[in-house]
């Protein structure tokens, strides 16, 4: 392991740039800033050999991209696709996405946007319920977003005109793009053939790890666990298979994680985290500024109040198995047309179904119902609503949902049907304190009141 001999001088640096490619996977010479391919580059050979060996990732770097290849060990549904002004991509704005990829792919060195949406449209017709009409506002937006994600990557730089004034009435705005045609190559790279796939599953499956058995299978379960380590917020070992969970409590493993990225192992009885005070990994700061994180950070402490109060218990239920219905869900939208049978993959055992024997003790969890999570977030509006920002203060129902969602997105709930089923983590923050600022009418300036827990 080569951060194991950098000099201590040059070791920040070093983890700097593992935790750039770690958290964005492509990066160009504009993203996620002009400074990270020249940081990449200057420890790309050290960056290759680490990931490789420490995670099975490759890596691949030129002039001007920098291309890390992760292993899915799991499908995450909290990591979605976001535009640049963070709305979630929805399956329209995905297909849009990969066939706008599909038509620069064939183009040249510049394209208009009415052209990309031509091309767009005209691949739609072979979908399936697929359709980009240009007449239509909404598919206008939904092309627009796939678009400026490209241009967020360095994959579209924009050279005349405006896509919003396109957006807004095709017939007069227009927009000229310039494809960087190695950025588009480097962003879709499948590990597989897609079209030899009857499942997404054939997606997850580590090649490296096949067929594993001995010292070089202890390998690959460390690889897995490392890969968790810096993949999920949480990593809690009853989710782990045994072998897995023995190797995620030995010091040697997490410390090699730690050294790579410079961040902060925390260990606790049920997991562990990595705790990232540089904010360069994260995709989410938690605690954090904005309505959404103050909002979650109160309700994390009325849920502790409650689980913890033992004058009133609350009820407690397994953690269920890990659900297969997001696997499911994109198996039943697979165009089977397309499909070539004649080299069809075999789905890869699910490692969570190789052994009862080996999987973890279960643990029972609290459980909470979410009217109870409707009334708290209802009450919090009521006694602190005036610091919220305005499009929550009227929409308490839309408030709880994101809420829930960024709760459950830091792993420390699990959304059931009508319950939330608590996670360990949680108890983590259940003595925070929260500053909210109040002013008077008579005030010209706010004033600082701690309300929250010691």
């Amino acid at each position: 392991m080569h951060a194991r001999t950098i000099d201590s001088l040059a070791l920040d640096s070093y983890q700097r740039a593992a935790r750039m490619l770690l958290a964005n996977h492509l990066v160009t010479r504009t993203y996620p800033d002009r400074i990270a391919l020249a940081l990449i580059r200057r420890w790309a050979t050290e960056l290759r050999e680490d990931l490789a060996e420490l995670f099975g990732y490759r890596l691949e770097v030129t002039e001007t991209t920098a291309r890390l290849f992760p292993v899915v060990d799991r499908l995450d549904a909290g990591r979605p696709a976001r535009t640049p002004a963070e709305r979630v991509f929805d399956r329209r704005r995905y297909a849009y996405l990969a066939l706008a990829l599909a038509a620069l792919g064939r183009a040249g060195d510049q394209i208009t946007l009415s052209e990309l949406a031509d091309q767009v449209a005209a691949y739609a017709t072979r979908v399936d319920g697929l359709e980009l009409s240009t007449d239509r506002a909404a598919d206008r937006d939904a092309f627009v977003d796939a678009v400026a994600w490209l241009g967020a990557r360095g994959a579209l730089t924009l050279a005349d005109g405006d896509a919003g004034s396109w957006a807004t009435d095709p017939e007069a705005g227009e927009a000229l793009y310039d494809i960087d045609r190695a950025v588009v190559f480097a962003l879709f790279r499948p590990p597989r053939v897609l079209q030899h796939l009857q499942s997404v599953r054939g997606l997850l499956a580590d090649e490296s790890d096949g067929g594993a058995a001995g010292s070089a299978h202890r390998g690959a379960a460390a690889r897995r666990v490392r890969r968790a380590l810096v993949e999920r917020p949480v990593v809690y070992g009853e989710e782990l298979p045994a072998d897995e969970r023995t190797l995620l409590g030995t010091e040697k493993l997490v410390a090699e994680v730690e050294l790579i990225t410079g961040l902060r192992a925390e260990r606790r009885a049920e997991g562990v985290a990595l705790i990232d005070v540089s904010g360069r990994l994260s995709d989410v700061r938690f605690p954090g500024t904005g309505t959404l994180a103050q909002v979650a950070l109160l309700l994390v402490g009325e849920i502790a109040d409650l689980v913890l109060d033992l004058d009133n218990p609350v009820e407690r239920r397994p953690r269920p198995e890990p659900g297969t219905a997001l696997i499911d869900q994109l198996d039943q939208a697979i165009p089977q047309s397309t499909v070539f049978a004649p080299m069809v993959v075999s789905e890869p055992i699910d490692a969570d179904d190789a052994d009862p024997d080996e999987q973890a003790q279960v643990t029972a969890h609290p459980i909470i119902a979410r009217s109870w999570i409707q009334e708290t977030v209802q009450a919090l509006t009521h006694r602190y609503g005036a610091t919220f920002a305005a499009q929550w203060q009227a929409d308490v129902p839309g408030l709880t949902r994101e809420v829930v969602a960024l709760l459950a997105r830091l792993r420390l709930v699990e959304v059931l049907d009508e319950h939330l089923l608590i996670l360990p983590a949680l108890a983590r923050y259940r003595g925070a304190v929260v500053t909210v600022r109040t002013r008077a009418e008579t005030e010209l300036f706010a004033s600082a009141t701690h309300v929250g827990r010691d």
